[in-house]
């Protein structure tokens, strides 16, 4: 399946810019204006991104959702190496500690 990304679907290549930046927006605004959790706010703008790109952009359901996926895992291993580091400089401290 292949897919050719269309740059500016709405003729104009500002006003599709702004069309693109709409999940960003709501996700910021949803965050510091609306107070709502990171995990809802995110999902708030992974729908709307998902709506986005099948709507205007004419993406595949099928790519839209693997590329939700990939974005997913791409977010979440950083994070988890980030804490996996995290227990490990814990445990060593705590090891140290109880030597002296």
């Amino acid at each position: 399946m292949t897919f050719t990304q269309v740059y500016s679907p709405l003729g104009n290549l500002y006003l599709s810019a702004l069309v693109a930046a709409i999940p960003v927006v709501a996700l910021l605004a949803a965050l510091s204006f609306l107070h709502l959790k990171a995990h809802v706010a995110a999902l708030l703008g992974l729908g709307l991104a998902f709506v986005i790109a099948i709507g205007l952009y004419r993406m595949p359901v099928r790519m839209a959702a693997s590329t939700a996926l990939l974005g997913a895992c791409f977010g979440l291993l950083p994070i988890g190496w980030i804490i996996l580091n995290a227990i490990f400089v814990y445990d060593i401290s705590v090891h140290c500690r109880d030597r002296s």
